[in-house]
Order: C-alpha cells, then sequence, then structure tokens
C-alpha cells in the first residue's frame, strides 16, 4: 500500500465518521471517535469533540494506526 492510495481512500470519508485505534504496543491501543476533517500531502487532521489530532499516512501503512469507516 502506498500513501496515494491510503489518501484516495480517505478523500471518499472526508467529513465523515470514523473510529481510529492507535497502537501503543504491547496489545494496548487507544481508540478515538474521529470525524475525518482536513487531508494533507502527509497528515491528515481528525476531531473528536474540541479536540484535534493529525496523524501521517504512513501511520496507515505501518499499521501504527487502524482507521475503521
Amino acid at each position: 500500500m502506498r500513501i496515494e492510495e491510503v489518501k484516495k481512500e480517505m478523500e471518499k470519508h472526508l467529513g465523515k465518521q470514523a473510529t481510529i485505534k492507535y497502537n501503543l504496543g504491547r496489545n494496548k491501543y487507544e481508540e478515538f471517535y474521529v470525524k475525518i476533517k482536513e487531508l494533507y500531502d502527509y497528515i491528515f487532521l481528525v476531531e473528536s469533540g474540541d479536540e484535534r489530532k493529525s496523524f501521517s499516512y504512513s501511520d496507515v501503512i505501518m499499521k501504527t494506526i487502524h482507521i475503521i469507516y
């Protein structure tokens, strides 16, 4: 999987709700219920309530995060 493929898939879900599972290591996960807000060349922004977070597309490729649409 390449960055362009991840970005193209996320463009379909821009502005919609998603769940992000963030791998903290040692079988520990943190889960966020977010809205995908903005896409840039190497990162994307999500919003959860009044909190904003950014992740890179390489996080998805390296399976550091898993996005459930």
